[in-house]
């Protein structure tokens, strides 16, 4: 059952409709794969050699193999269908060159658009380009709360390219009047993640570390379940058309309410150390500069340090103004789902 919520004002994907997803095998990609194919659409999915498609072999997905950045594998991907959910994301790994990250976010969105572009000057009815950002473009927010029209300050390669590939996206949409809309989702988490795993490793110690000796570290979550809701919303509302979204939990939360919400599940009781953050990122960036010659990752890196320094406090309001979209998972319960999912699989 989804949140989704009934509009005059809405389509509907169902059978008739073709739905293509890039990063579809990725945790955000493959719950919404999962949610598009129990439409009755036809859904296809680009994927690598490589990926992992285990999870999602028991479903009528049409795969289409090879790199989203090949213009041939795209166009045969993209041919005939009515809407487009652009997931595909390059993530920081000591493997991966600083190319990629456009290649990826910026590259294979234009081959994207432009195939899309040739159908409908064909003649074909295509209805939405659901193309997903990141709120991290905007940065640390030095004057929270933070809506969509918050500067931009990126921090690294990740979000200068997802920023690059939005802008790509709207100067696109003006110049064809093309059918689309920009989501940027706060911190993704839920069942099947493992980017909090450490933090709820800490929230287990005796002494649990916070670092930095006055940020607030004011953070924005999202459940995966409630931004792949909103994805499908976002695709078939009338009033989404051409916007671009916060998607986020309508309250923000601290590092420190977070392991402490973590150590409530966990029935611990961890005392609370604020440490310095200038030590923690020169360490970030020596492991960063020592292992990546060497194709090893890092046991830490800045971005994920900046977790835990940044303020990122965003108000959420005009995806529930636009569309009456609510979220069913709190900050609490869904970490609370977390935190059981990582004992039962055996990481906690």
């Amino acid at each position: 059952m989804t949140s989704l919520q009934s509009d005059d004002t809405m389509m509907k994907i169902d059978s008739s409709d073709t739905v293509l997803v890039t990063g579809g095998t990725g945790f955000t990609g493959a719950h919404l794969v999962r949610k598009l194919c129990a439409t009755g659409a036809t859904v296809r999915v680009i994927a690598r050699q490589q990926s992992t498609r285990d999870e999602l072999a028991s479903l009528p997905v049409e795969w289409h193999i090879g790199d989203v950045c090949d213009e041939g594998v795209v166009k045969r991907a993209a041919a005939g269908v009515s809407y487009v959910f652009n997931v595909a994301a390059a993530f920081r790994e000591a493997k991966v060159g600083d190319e990629v990250y456009w290649n990826v976010h910026v590259g294979s969105t234009m081959t994207l658009l432009k195939s899309i572009q040739c159908q409908r000057d064909e003649g074909h009815a295509f209805k939405r380009f659901v193309h997903v950002s990141t709120a991290g473009v905007h940065g640390h927010i030095t004057e929270p709360p933070a809506d969509e029209n918050y500067r931009f300050a990126t921090g690294d390669l990740y979000q200068q390219t997802k920023l690059e590939g939005e802008q790509l996206v709207n100067r696109f949409a003006q110049t064809h009047n093309f059918p689309m809309v920009i989501v940027r989702p706060c911190a993704i988490y839920g069942p099947g993640d493992r980017r909090l795993l450490k933090l709820f490793k800490l929230a287990k110690l005796p002494v649990c570390p916070v670092i930095g000796l006055t940020a607030k570290g004011m953070y924005h979550l999202i459940h995966v379940d409630d931004l792949t809701d909103f994805m499908i919303l976002s695709a078939t509302h009338a009033k989404t058309q051409g916007q671009t979204y916060i998607v986020g939990n309508p309250t923000a939360t601290s590092i420190k309410e977070i392991a402490e919400t973590i150590a409530t599940r966990l029935g611990t009781s961890p005392v609370f150390v604020r440490i310095p953050a200038a030590p923690v990122f020169a360490a970030a960036y020596l492991c960063e500069l020592l292992c990546k010659p060497f194709g090893i990752e890092p046991p830490i890196y800045r971005r994920r340090v900046a977790f835990f320094t940044k303020d990122r406090s965003f108000n959420t309001q005009k995806m529930t103004a636009d569309t009456g979209f609510t979220c069913r998972h709190t900050n609490e319960s869904g970490l609370t789902e977390l935190a059981d999912w990582y004992v039962q699989e055996g990481w906690l």
